[in-house]
């Protein structure tokens, strides 16, 4: 017997979708000086702050995990101002200083077995 939905539940189920953000709002992607296009911060971010999810694991994709919108376009950098923190099966990207607006988020790529080459 199929599950009847009335369109209160539908409209529910509707705006949670509307309100999927790839992005935390604090955050553009254009392009970078470093590679190709960047994530950007469109206002003063604190230290400490945990962005969102950037990866999850998956064994069927490269390396293991596949990239979220967050995670395909953060950039190297050997002085970073984010980090990469694994929890369970998910990578989180969170601030290691002061983000000021206009800065470029970036990640020491060095420090991640998800970063190999191919």
């Amino acid at each position: 017997m199929c599950e009847k939905y009335n369109i209160f539940t539908l409209m529910d189920d509707f705006k949670k979708l509307k309100a999927f953000k790839p992005l935390p709002s604090c955050l553009t992607i254009k392009d970078s000086l470093i590679h190709g296009l960047g994530l950007f911060a469109i206002e003063d971010i604190q230290s400490d702050i945990e962005l969102g999810i950037t990866h999850i694991k998956d064994g069927r994709f490269l390396h293991g995990y596949i990239r979220t919108s967050l995670g395909g376009f953060f950039n190297h950098s050997s002085t970073p101002n984010c980090k990469a923190i694994y929890e369970n099966d998910f990578i989180k990207l969170k601030t290691l200083t002061i983000v000021n607006c206009g800065d470029e988020i970036t990640v020491d790529y060095n420090l991640h077995e998800w970063v190999q080459e191919d």
